[in-house]
């Protein structure tokens, strides 16, 4: 059963994408729905089982790799970080966003292609998360990168498209360069890279090398999960269809580095450093993203910079080791996000495929549904009281002013002012689609209309998980004194601050982040749905042009990048090919060498004049030579050179032969 929970999606994958002309488009869109809602099935039965009756298992299927030490076997891991925290949300959203993209890609002519990338992520992300050893993990860490670029760029003759996706590869690369010098130190230090093996034996190794193993590993969750500076293909991946960024961009893959960091909880526990350096960087980037939320235009754009600061607040929570907490964000994000971007994709949808937020307005009227499913993901998003996100991102601002140490209070008030900011846009989005005068052509509100039942029922599933799934598992996975993680997760005793949250904070503290977003929340409609003109009326003067520039521009990143970083390494690159490659390695290499034997040979035979005289000068300077080498040790002091001595004469012949040639 545990495997088929696997091999489903890989099945649905395969049939729509190898016999697409055989099954056609509605065969596709059954088959991987089917295999996907099985599959969610068969992983509800396994959460009962592992989750709820706390039995994990592991499946060992064969050996892989088996050279000396290192052996790495294909097993998966079966427990209640996987099975609940991962398996969960992952099968449930990419079923829903599968049921939903039927409709919403029904115009589209690679219908089988697109349900087959799809099904295929869906897999590698089931594999990442029940890899048992850090190797199973990164080859589906590696194959939702790859179905990542393809999905950006399914509509490939779209340059900006083209663009995104490389953006998106590349950057991972780095990342999955610094991962993998996280397995090789992993191995050089604990000579396995199993789960079991490694988490067993991290209290007994040197404190540096787990930091460094740390942050190795920090370094590839930063491109996965699009922490600073990784961050910018993030956005840059909207250009794919809009289920994409539901899906990958909102619920799944972005959870990989979560994960990955999650999992090695053991390992970060043991080192202070890396703990702290994984809360500052979560910390900035939830601020950074916010901020740049604040001005993008772009519907999916703001989601987006929305998504960016949750990681950041996930990334918080790992750094100051409450891990649990930092799962149920992810969950809890997971079905709250999906929301917004299926919300989102089926405003464009049904208004003329408009993106930008300035053309909307007045939807209330026309997308009830829609606008209620928005609201309803907005309000989770900004933690209202009982929503889901409440029960985690609260707690996230909670725990980190309850370490009362440098980091602690640095994510505390980055955190508080940061949900400020997210109720601000997340309102202004609301209030410039559907609040607002009307913007748009008059074509497009007369065609605007709800979407059909494919499109209403994957959305009303996602409101009732973005409305209860907090309060009803609330407890379950962040409760005081809750045991269900077991053995999957580890905190150090002397980094729980649990109670300390709960029970001992000033009341003042416990609602700053909730009074925050209700003040963002209502400045944002009372400024863009009453007086727009105090909006308009800040860029008039030059420091609030800067100041939105430097925002728009996403902190200039891109520049910095651009004219920095990607020019420098290509200027290298070209001296390196121009310069070693072609002059130095030439020169010294086959065809200097080849050119330089031919050229003494040449002149060698130049020496063959036939003038006696010339034959006799030969002789003389043989003579001198020979009498040099028997009588050099009383000449000179040979200590240095008595064994090189031949060789220097032939070189210093080489050198006096080849000077005709040289001039």
């Amino acid at each position: 059963m545990y495997l088929s929970i696997l091999i489903l999606p890989l099945l649905g994958s395969i049939v729509s994408g190898l016999m697409g002309r055989k099954i056609g488009v509605s065969g596709s869109h059954i088959i991987t729905c089917t295999c996907l809602i099985l599959s969610s099935i068969l992983a509800s039965v396994a959460f009962y089982e592992v989750g709820i009756c706390g039995s994990p298992l592991s499946i060992h299927l064969n050996s892989w790799i088996d050279s000396e030490f290192l052996s790495i076997s294909w097993e998966f891991l079966f427990d209640q970080l996987t099975d609940c925290s991962m398996f969960i949300p992952v099968l449930y959203i990419s079923s829903l966003i599968h049921i939903f993209s039927t409709d919403y890609m029904s115009e589209d002519p690679h219908n089988q292609r697109f349900f087959s990338y799809l099904s295929l992520f869906t897999f590698f992300m089931l594999l990442l998360v029940s890899g048992a050893n850090y190797f199973v993990m990164f080859v589906g860490w590696e194959g939702i990168g790859v179905v990542s670029y393809l999905l950006i760029n399914f509509w490939f003759t779209r340059l900006q498209a083209n663009k995104a996706a490389i953006l998106a590869l590349t950057m991972n690369r780095v990342g999955d360069m610094g991962l993998s010098i996280g397995f090789f130190a992993l191995f050089a230090l604990f000579g396995s890279i199993d789960y079991a093996t490694v988490f067993s034996l991290a209290p007994f190794m040197n404190e540096t090398a787990i930091t460094i193993i740390g942050l190795l590993l920090l370094t590839g969750a930063m491109a996965k999960s699009a922490q600073i500076p990784l961050h910018s293909w993030l956005p840059g991946s909207m250009e794919g269809p809009t289920p994409v960024s539901a899906l990958i961009h909102a619920a799944t893959l972005v959870t990989a580095g979560l994960y990955l960091l999650v999992r090695s909880s053991p390992l970060l526990e043991y080192s202070s450093t890396a703990l702290l350096v994984i809360t500052l960087v979560g910390a900035s980037t939830a601020f950074f993203a916010a901020t740049c939320g604040l001005v993008q235009n772009d519907l999916k754009r703001i989601i987006a910079f929305s998504t960016i600061s949750q990681l950041g607040y996930m990334v918080m929570a790992v750094g100051l080791s409450q891990y649990n907490v930092a799962l149920m964000h992810v969950v809890n994000h997971a079905f709250f996000k999906a929301l917004l971007f299926l919300g989102a994709g089926a405003v464009i949808h049904s208004f003329a495929d408009q993106q930008d937020v300035r053309r909307f307005g007045g939807l209330i009227n026309f997308l009830p549904f829609t606008y209620t499913c928005m609201l309803v993901g907005s309000l989770s998003l900004l933690a209202t009281p009982y929503l889901t996100a409440f029960y985690s991102k609260d707690l996230i601002i909670e725990l980190a002013y309850a370490q009362y140490s440098f980091s602690g209070t640095y994510a505390f008030i980055l955190g508080s002012l940061t949900a400020g900011l997210t109720a601000f846009y997340s309102f202004r989005l609301i209030s410039l689609v559907f609040l607002t005068v009307p913007n748009g052509s008059r074509n497009a509100y007369l065609n605007a209309h709800e979407a059909n039942l494919a499109v209403i029922i994957p959305l009303f599933i996602l409101a009732l998980f973005s409305i209860f799934f907090g309060f009803v598992f609330s407890d379950l996975f962040v409760g005081i004194g809750s045991d269900f993680f077991a053995n999957s997760l580890f905190i150090h005793p002397n980094n729980i601050s649990i109670i300390e949250a709960e029970f001992s904070l000033p009341i003042f503290i416990k609602l700053l982040p909730a009074i925050l977003s209700l003040f963002g929340a209502s400045l944002a409609i009372l400024l863009y749905h009453y007086t727009p003109n105090f909006v308009i009326e800040l860029t008039d003067n030059s420091i609030g042009r800067k100041i939105y520039t430097f925002l728009n521009g996403k902190y200039l990143f891109d520049v910095v990048y651009n004219n920095y970083i990607i020019s420098g390494g290509l200027h290298l690159g070209y001296m390196i090919s121009k310069v070693l490659d072609r002059g130095v390695i030439e020169l010294v290499g086959p065809y200097g060498l080849s050119n330089t034997l031919t050229n003494t040979g040449i002149n060698i035979g130049k020496l063959d004049t036939g003038v006696v005289t010339t034959y006799s000068l030969y002789i003389t300077l043989g003579l001198l030579s020979l009498l040099f080498l028997v009588f050099a040790p009383i000449l000179i002091d040979t200590s240095l050179f008595s064994e090189i001595r031949l060789v220097i004469i032939y070189l210093a012949a080489l050198v006096l032969v080849l000077s005709p040639s040289l001039k």
